[in-house]
């Protein structure tokens, strides 16, 4: 198959695998963003608990930093999360308007895939295929922290100094002599708005569940609907437009953020029972009109 070539700093191209990794003595699925510079070969690797769209956003931004610069243009896939409808026949893209608005902020035009071609996005797809193969195939991680550590040096150590086979030159090489100086400079811009705006009804064990992980919240909240805004790598609990609960947001997936205020009033913690939020407790009742999960996951196709 003949490879398209692209001029220095004109593309980028992004996808994410997915394999299951034993992480901390659980298969766990590792969601793999991959970009690569279409000349260079330049690989830029992530590890998420999910594809969804703050993690394609998140992934671009940390390949924008990596490399040091934008390119011109970056080719994806036609995931749910970036694009809403790719006809086949006619060629019509319609772009998810949250991606309309990150490519303005960074300056790149977005090109999609022609669907059922896999082949116009043939360097990354192989290049997802080689990092599942030879990055994390056979191996285990005590944490997800050990996990992007590893990925980290075996890109830097392993794929960025490799012979490459189309271009005979080891991909940082190609990079640091043509490619580096013809992409745009990032020039101080600030990272594009991610927030993501949710809502969850809280468990029997005082939490709520986001991306597979659980957060804690107080008890009296047990059973309503609360307010979830994850932004910048924190997540806050609202109910009733007041702040009840803050947390690290946790990568992976499985993991547990509990604070021990938030269980004071549980059965088993101080011998009290739980019982249901009063007015005098200052926590106002759940407000009517609290959107359902669906109507925020609905935006992007399953899910920010």
């Amino acid at each position: 198959m003949r490879t398209f070539e692209t001029r220095p700093g004109e593309q980028m191209q992004i996808d994410f695998g997915v394999r299951r990794v034993e992480i901390g003595g659980v298969a766990t699925a590792v969601f793999l963003f991959v970009a690569t510079l279409g000349f260079s070969r330049q690989l830029h690797v992530r590890a998420y608990g999910h594809e969804k769209q703050d993690s394609w956003f998140d992934g671009l931004e940390s390949a924008f930093r990596a490399f040091g610069g934008v390119p011109e243009e970056v080719l994806l896939d036609n995931a749910r999360a970036l694009v809403l409808h790719h006809d086949a026949a006619s060629r019509e893209v319609v772009l998810h308007p949250r991606l309309h608005a990150f490519a303005r902020h960074w300056g790149f035009r977005v090109r999609a895939c022609a669907p059922y071609r896999a082949r116009t996005k043939g360097k990354d797809e192989r290049g997802v295929g080689y990092v599942k193969r030879n990055a994390i195939a056979g191996r285990s991680f005590a944490t997800w922290a050990e996990l992007e550590a590893h990925l980290e040096g075996w890109t830097r150590d392993i794929a960025d100094q490799r012979l490459h086979g189309t271009t005979g030159e080891a991909p940082i090489e190609r990079f640091r002599r043509e490619e580096v100086q013809a992409l745009k400079p990032l020039a101080g811009i600030p990272p594009f708005t991610t927030a993501r705006d949710l809502v969850r009804r809280v468990g029997t064990d005082c939490a709520v569940e986001v991306d597979g992980n659980a957060y804690s919240v107080p008890w009296r909240l047990i059973g309503e609907r609360v307010r979830v805004m994850v932004e910048a790598g924190s997540l806050r609990v609202l109910h009733a437009g007041r702040e009840v609960a803050v947390h690290a947001e946790l990568k992976g997936r499985h993991g547990r953020s509990m604070q021990d205020a938030h269980l004071a009033g549980v059965a088993g913690a101080d011998g009290r029972p739980v019982r249901a939020s009063r007015p005098e407790d200052g926590i106002a009742a759940t407000p009517a009109l609290l959107r359902p999960l669906a109507e925020y996951e609905a935006v992007v196709g399953g899910g920010f």
